[in-house]
């Protein structure tokens, strides 16, 4: 009968405490004068009645409008008691002045009575009910699957809603403890659990056999949060985290959706508040295009473009898949459709279709975040890279000029500082064309922006990870000794938008990384958060090993984020401008006719030729030489080969 009950529909289930409430009111109603007068023999005289019936129709309604019936029981118990309680305050009222005024014989401490017994009759057997619930949850836990036990890390309200989430659902976790930094809450208790202080977690963590920790810490900021999860990750206890309240107050997620440490907890960069002048000037009633609108970096700035308010955000993306996915997010985050989205499939080297689609939606900016960023992937496809990082970006920027473009915004990298890989050079000969442009004309402003590695992007070392960990290892890593600057997607989009504000012409900034972070000690971290340890010739008896792969073609053991030491501030503390040589254009012209040409034919050896000989410091490596000789010497008789077979 009670699971029947639980898995009706909610309208039946309103219905079901609708009916109650009604009967509970009025035997409350009844026995407040049976207690007042001491007799259950009461004489009702039809102005009682009339009172009664009054009072009972206002009670309902009052509680619907307080949002009793819409409330879920088993998840929000104190709020419906809070809710009863406004609600018989109502109530007494209604009864006190409505006997007043029909002159019914009514005691004037009936309604206090009425009230008192009302909050029981409604109250209990909410709360029986809950409590009910919640008892079956655990018996269908110990029956099905085990329950472990866990602690929670945070004794506030995140920590209580945590708490009671676990136990009004089914749950493999039963909460033994809370662990709170606030010496004032140890030796309290939160739901009837024990509050300890957090210097005694490792003492609790042996005395219940526990080996998973929850944080619920609320609002605390990254870099607290992060000075925490390090002194979890010495005691080798696996560690879970609830959903960001953003996520929980827009329905996203609900509080008891744990799931493992974010990556940007464990890097305690708290993130620096955007500049809503910076975040506005070019975007703000204005038209604007992203190219690789798809990406990892692209559709994070739409997100963030979209926030701004322009006239039209114009998607441009060559996977058809990628365009549909961020063109139905962008319209689920402006349910009201008060700014045009345009969808456009196109490739960023057909020059002519970008000027079309540029003059046609009137663009003003252009964020050029289209380009193949995968050192290895790039390094095996030299042309294909050329065409897509140097020609595409020169292409793009062409078009931008011939329909008007007030502002265009490069998205670069730190990988084209002194860089040892194809795709670094390609993206330095990209800044080199942007920076060129500028000294042609004066009609389009040309910005660059370089930054590190995004966490979550395509292609992260953070997703591997965690996979690698799943699968029982090893971790991959390529070097002992290989550092790497991160940064959240958001937030690196967020500075991308600012600093392209605040260039003036040709100008190369340079987003402020933090501190670089060494990938073993980053793989270590995950492997002790997720309770295991790891498996070297020190501990045989690990869990996860990690193995070191050779560093990949082209790859450097340290990024850097700037070219020479002329460094300037800007308005943003985030944000420096570095000054840099430039390459004239009849010069730059000359170079991308010329690597064109190669490309078209091509010719893999002699574009790499031009890298060598362009003025971006790259210096080229011994596995490159030997691959493009292969792709120069079998690529052309295999192609041949196989338009003969297909002829």
């Amino acid at each position: 009968m009670l699971g029947k009950l639980l898995n009706a529909k909610r309208s039946h289930k309103r219905i079901v405490s609708l009916i109650y409430d009604a009967l509970a009111l009025g035997l409350a109603l009844y026995l407040a004068l049976c207690l007042r007068l001491g007799t259950f023999s009461v004489n009702l005289e039809p102005t009682i009645l009339s009172s009664f019936a009054v009072t009972l129709i206002v009670s309902l309604i009052v509680f619907v409008k307080l949002g009793l019936y819409r409330a879920i029981l088993r998840y929000a118990p104190v709020e419906a008691i809070v809710t009863i309680f406004m609600g018989m305050g109502i109530s007494a009222l209604t009864l006190s002045s409505i006997s007043f005024y029909l002159h019914a014989p009514i005691p004037r401490s009936a309604p206090i009575i009425f009230f008192l017994a009302a909050l029981v009759l409604l109250g209990a057997p909410r709360l029986f009910f809950r409590s009910l619930v919640s008892l079956l949850n655990n018996r269908r836990n110990q029956n099905g699957t085990q329950v472990a036990p866990v602690i929670i890390y945070g004794a506030g309200y995140s920590g209580y809603q945590l708490a009671l989430g676990l136990q009004s659902e089914v749950s493999i976790y039963k909460v033994v403890a809370f662990v709170d930094d606030n010496p004032k809450l140890a030796k309290s208790k939160l739901h009837g659990i024990d509050v300890y202080s957090s210097k005694n977690l490792e003492q609790l963590a042996k005395q219940y056999k526990v080996n998973t920790v929850l944080l619920a810490m609320g609002n605390i900021s990254r870099s607290e949060k992060s000075r925490v999860i390090q002194g979890l990750e010495k005691l080798h206890i696996k560690t879970l985290t609830i959903p960001n309240l953003q996520d929980i107050v827009s329905g996203k997620a609900r509080i008891s959706d744990i799931k493992p440490v974010a990556v940007e907890d464990l890097l305690g960069r708290d993130p620096v508040p955007p500049k809503p002048e910076l975040m506005d000037a070019c975007i703000k009633e204005k038209n604007v295009l992203v190219t690789g609108a798809g990406g990892s970096i692209g559709s994070e700035l739409c997100r963030k473009i979209i926030r701004q308010k322009p006239a039209s955000l114009v998607l441009f993306e060559l996977s058809e898949y990628n365009l549909y996915a961020i063109e139905q997010d962008l319209k689920a985050q402006d349910k009201e459709a008060t700014i045009k989205i345009i969808p456009i499939l196109g490739n960023v080297q057909d020059q002519e279709r970008l000027t079309a689609v540029m003059r046609a939606f009137t663009i003003d900016t252009v964020y050029h975040a289209a380009a193949y960023k995968h050192v290895p992937l790039v390094e095996h496809n030299i042309i294909e890279g050329i065409n897509n990082n140097v020609l595409g970006t020169w292409h793009c920027a062409e078009a931008a000029i011939a329909a008007g473009v007030k502002s265009f915004v490069l998205v670069s990298t730190d990988k084209a500082v002194r860089p040892t890989n194809i795709m670094g050079t390609t993206k330095r000969m990209a800044e080199l064309v942007l920076q060129a442009l500028t000294e042609r004309q004066i009609s389009t402003r040309f910005t660059m922006v370089r930054f590190g590695n995004v966490l979550g992007s395509s292609g992260s070392v953070v997703p591997l990870f965690r996979k690698q960990i799943a699968n029982g290892g090893p971790i991959t890593v390529t070097h002992p000794e290989i550092t790497r600057y991160f940064m959240t997607i958001p937030e690196a989009a967020e500075l991308v938008i600012q600093a392209g504000s605040m260039g003036k012409g040709g100008d190369v900034f340079v987003l402020d990384m933090g501190e670089p972070v060494k990938i073993v000690d980053l793989a270590k971290q995950m492997i002790h958060l997720s309770g295991l340890d790891v498996k070297d010739s020190e501990t045989l008896a690990g869990d996860i090993e990690i193995k070191f792969t050779g560093l990949r073609p082209g790859e450097k053991l340290y990024e850097e984020l700037l070219v020479g030491e002329n460094v300037t501030g800007t308005e943003h503390q985030l944000i420096m401008r570095a000054e840099e040589k430039l390459l004239p254009w009849n010069k730059t012209y000359a170079l991308l006719k010329s690597i064109t040409l190669a490309c078209q034919r091509n010719e893999y050896t002699k574009a790499h030729q031009i890298l060598l000989s362009a003025p971006t410091d790259y210096q080229g490596n011994g596995d490159v030489q030997d691959l493009l000789w292969q792709l120069s010497t079998d690529l052309p008789q295999n192609l041949i080969e196989l338009s003969t077979a297909k002829n």
